[in-house]
């Protein structure tokens, strides 16, 4: 015969499993989701910042183009002036560097982030699908938000206030972004950075990427990590994620599962199928 605990809370009496299983289903919650931005919050590579970085080149008078294809290319390497210093080193050997290229890079970007806040103005880049579906879910479940990304500030609050909400920037208790850390993604610094603001350990957090590099970072930290694969990402390698999407689903548009865990039937990424990736279970 088993003997039936109970606890009192107020003028309730509460069965002993009812407690362990609430503390259980409260311990599956991920404390804090860490979130990548360009392409993962929203497709912005492609027709965002790709389109930026040439009018910015343009408007300096450089033949400097970035189709698709190289694009594609220059996105193995995190940071836009880094990606800028790589293409001439890379690909333009025949261009002449002048005294000041440092500044001209420097002038470049800035120009590039005017242009594409102009065009994150005009309504052109959108969360992907199931994005503002599950940050609302997790701000009404007191699940903390932060974000780790190696694009600048500027950038970050252009795409929230546009793309989501006027306010959606300080719905994100941590930011880390551009020149924060020195050492940008795959090296683990920026989520270093989010986690101790957060004051969180990487067992109690789940973070989202769409890249080897920042799956690489991501893991380097000790995050678990989910995969949101874009067309520039969809080859790459992602050994280790807990699960590789093509999108985190909404009600009519259910998710397609490219690799990792069994869902058991889900259609869209949700908070308890977060602690499910979170616990292994």
């Amino acid at each position: 015969m088993v003997a039936t605990v109970e606890y009192r809370h107020g003028s309730s009496a509460l069965p002993l499993w009812r407690i362990f299983w609430g503390f259980f289903d409260d311990f599956m919650t991920p404390k804090a989701l860490i979130f990548d931005v360009d392409g993962t919050l929203a497709d912005t590579e492609r027709d965002g910042h790709r389109v930026a970085f040439n009018q910015a080149f343009i408007d300096a008078g450089l033949d400097w183009r970035w189709d698709m294809a190289l694009y594609g290319e220059l996105l193995s390497v995190t940071g836009g002036k880094e990606r800028m210093r790589h293409y001439i080193e890379q690909y333009r050997p025949d261009y002449i560097k002048p005294a000041d290229f440092g500044a001209l890079v420097t002038r470049l970007h800035a120009a590039k982030t005017r242009h594409y806040t102009e065009l994150l103005g005009c309504g052109g880049i959108s969360l992907r699908s199931g994005v503002r579906r599950l940050l609302d879910e997790a701000r009404h479940g007191n699940v903390r938000l932060a974000i780790a990304t190696t694009t600048t500030m500027d950038n970050v609050s252009a795409l929230l206030r546009h793309a989501v909400s006027p306010e959606a920037e300080s719905w994100f208790e941590v930011i880390g972004a551009g020149d924060a850390v020195t050492k940008k993604k795959p090296a683990p610094d920026i989520y270093h950075f989010v986690l101790e603001r957060l004051c969180l350990s990487p067992a109690q957090c789940l973070a989202f990427e769409d890249s080897e590099n920042g799956l690489r970072a991501a893991r380097a930290a000790g995050l678990k990590t989910v995969i949101t694969v874009n067309d520039f990402t969809r080859r790459q390698d992602f050994e280790g994620a807990s699960i590789v999407l093509d999108q985190l689903g909404e009600p009519g548009r259910p998710f397609q599962v490219l690799a990792g865990n069994n869902v058991d039937g889900a259609k869209v990424l949700n908070l308890k199928m977060l602690g499910h990736l979170l616990t292994g279970a």
